[in-house]
């Protein structure tokens, strides 16, 4: 076998970035699709090269890239912002891949080792990609820290210190029995041996978030677990298999392993079940796996019915009445809790005031009520949410008068209507740049508000606000003019039932012209969810706002099925809102 000769490139991050990679072109006859490697931590691209000529797939080009902070890429050494950006930077790569080398995300299988796994599992959970396969190698879910209360530690230094670095504790020999590997990690200039702290929280954070909500990932997945890994606890790695929606999913355990799976003495082995593994999902795919009646059964529709039904145990009963009892007091001196209490938390109205962010009450300490209300993770996930909708809105808009069409908007659940308008006067030449904006609430106080609004913001020459109902498949099929651009922000997540937003969407289909875009929300994950189920109230008059969550791979088949093709997604650094751009698909 010859070995294959890399490429070596960059790519541009959405922060400006130029991160390094290599790129190995496939050799057979032809390109059936691409694999992708993930190195370590600490490691880089050149590391996992010896994969690219041992998994023998001439038919397959290969990528791998030096993460941000690592190798040739550029940075300080160990930093990112934080996991959500190195995620993203997954992302962008996989779009990079697409236009620049033609292979679409569906032809690409991913391998990922340790800390890579753990980036490479949360993006395919987070932005729900539907990658041919998954391969994840000994990923770094819970590091040994061998400190006791380490993370909680570190955690107050962060905050009393700032960024700072932590160097890896790991010797080699703890990593691979292989001594060629032992003793090149121990001379390789561009191994990254610091890690900023706050990345290492990061991590540790995201990746609970994704074993316990392992159930969010369908496509095949393959776990290999090194059963002698000095590095990584093996726990979290069998409750993240576990957890797998996923019909068609395997899990190796490889005894005597150290922690570089894919480096050891013995790797023949692990990468002999890889390429078997790889070469069956595209040789012979299993069935997609479908998530239209995902509200009707399994581990989401479970979690809802769960948190509808009172708490099992007296003592939690009692707990939760207290904590009711205590925001009901709250309510008495601020104005965030007692709006909340008097329309609903999920209501237009409480997004607005979450919005405009300024803390109101009485006697002094309402304020400061005020102001740790409006700073729950919730409200700020849902001001992240506002600019990355005005993100994409933007974004739309932009195509739309790049492709020479009208920008006639709509906002079917739009509340007071702020963040469209905002996003909309923050656009690329603003109004003059827009024909119609029609906005929409089933709500009339959202109506009498958005309408004020309008004329606040001077848009009063094209836009109009109505009552309508977003479930009205008939009349969103017969709106006029026609819009090239609909909105649906923090609507689907409040209904637990997948034929009214089916019915919804389909209603768009038929409004939005072939061409025309799609913006819409997500909530896959919220890390307050039994807290609002047992203390808050909704706009809808009920006692208990109880959501069913909707992972983002159900979400955008629901899109799909509409006449939608997802292009874009956003979604904040706690893995909580997403928002996404779809793109009208013209019927056959």
């Amino acid at each position: 076998m010859t070995a294959r000769i890399a490429e070596e490139h960059t790519f541009a991050t959405h922060d400006g970035e130029a991160l390094f990679y290599r790129y190995w072109p496939a050799t057979g006859a032809r390109c059936r699709g691409a694999v992708i490697l993930f190195h370590r931590g600490h490691e880089h691209s050149a590391r996992m090269a010896h994969l690219v000529d041992e998994l023998d797939l001439p038919e397959h080009a290969f990528f791998a890239w030096d993460a941000r902070g690592h190798g040739r890429s550029p940075g300080q050494r160990g930093y990112s912002p934080n996991a959500a950006t190195s995620v993203r930077d997954i992302q962008t790569f996989v779009d990079h891949i697409g236009t620049i080398y033609g292979i679409a995300v569906e032809d690409i299988a991913v391998i990922a080792q340790s800390v890579g796994a753990v980036l490479a599992a949360t993006w395919v959970h987070d932005y729900a990609p539907p990658v041919r396969c998954l391969v994840v190698a000994s990923p770094a879910f819970s590091i040994k820290l061998y400190v006791p209360l380490a993370i909680p530690g570190l955690r107050l230094m962060y905050r009393l210190r700032g960024l700072f670095f932590v160097n890896s504790y790991v010797k080699p020999k703890l990593l691979t029995h292989d001594p060629e590997r032992i003793e090149s990690y121990s001379k390789d200039p561009l191994i990254t041996r610091p890690i900023a702290v706050n990345m290492l929280l990061d991590l540790h954070d995201t990746a609970k978030r994704v074993v316990a909500d392992a159930a969010a990932i369908k496509v095949p997945t393959q776990l290999l677990i090194s059963g002698d890994d000095w590095v990584v606890r093996r726990e979290p790695q069998d409750e993240f298999f576990e957890r797998l929606s996923s019909t068609r999913k395997e899990r190796i355990v490889l005894d005597n392993f150290h922690h570089d799976t894919l480096g050891e003495l013995e790797r023949g082995t692990a990468v002999a079940q890889i390429r078997t593994f790889v070469l069956r999902e595209y040789d012979a795919p299993g069935a997609a796996v479908s998530l239209v009646e995902a509200d009707l059964r399994g581990p989401f529709h479970d979690e809802f019915a769960k948190l509808k039904q009172p708490p099992a145990s007296l003592p939690m009963r009692l707990y939760w009445a207290m904590v009711r009892g205590g925001l009901r007091v709250t309510s008495l001196f601020s104005a965030g809790v007692a709006l909340g209490f008097k329309r609903g938390f999920d209501s237009g109205s409480a997004l607005d005031y979450v919005y405009r962010n300024r803390a109101e009450g009485r006697f002094g300490i309402g304020r400061l009520i005020d102001r740790n209300y409006l700073d729950a993770i919730g409200w700020r996930g849902i001001r992240q949410r506002k600019v990355n909708i005005e993100e994409l809105i933007a974004e739309a808009i932009q195509r739309l008068q790049q492709a020479g069409e009208p920008v006639r908007i709509v906002d079917i659940a739009a509340g007071h209507g702020r963040y469209v308008l905002d996003a909309i006067a923050n656009a690329a030449r603003g109004r003059s740049s827009v024909e119609n904006i029609l906005l929409r609430d089933y709500s009339a106080p959202n109506v009498e508000a958005g309408r004020a609004l309008i004329v606040e913001k001077g848009f009063g020459p094209i836009a109009r606000f109505e009552q309508g109902d977003a479930f009205d498949a008939e009349s969103l099929a017969k709106l006029a003019p026609q819009p090239t651009l609909a909105i649906v922000s923090g609507l689907y997540e409040l209904f637990s039932d997948n034929a009214p937003i089916g019915a919804s969407l389909g209603g768009l289909a038929q409004s939005v012209p072939a061409g025309g875009y799609l913006v819409y929300t997500g909530q896959p994950w919220h890390p307050q969810l039994e807290f609002i189920a047992r203390t808050l109230k909704n706009h809808r008059g009920e006692p208990a706002w109880v959501m069913r969550r909707r992972s983002q791979a159900e979400l955008d088949e629901l899109v799909a099925r509409a006449g939608f093709r997802k292009l874009e997604q956003r979604i904040d650094d706690w893995g909580i809102f997403t928002v996404s751009l779809a793109q009208r698909v013209a019927t056959q």
